[in-house]
């Protein structure tokens, strides 16, 4: 688990519970139900798609520390 992803989580579960609501009422689906099915599957899927985009972010910046340059800077300590 890393900071970056904890941070992304309710900024990922927002986008997605938004696209899904806005999905659910483009299709005619106008009820509390189709909101709470779009906000549960938000909360599910918030943390597996901001470990996703923390992951890419890592790879895509080459001034982002390696694992091993990480933990040097940490001192072997764990990240969360």
């Amino acid at each position: 688990m890393d900071r970056l992803s904890l941070l992304l989580t309710p900024m990922t579960g927002a986008v997605i519970t938004g696209m899904l609501v806005i999905v659910m009422f483009s299709l005619g689906f106008y009820s509390w139900i189709s909101v709470a099915i779009g906000a549960g599957i938000g909360c599910i899927l918030a943390w597996p798609s901001a470990y996703v985009v923390s992951r890419r972010i890592k790879q895509a910046d080459p001034r982002w520390p390696t694992r091993a340059e990480a933990d040097r800077l940490r001192g072997g300590l764990p990240e969360v």
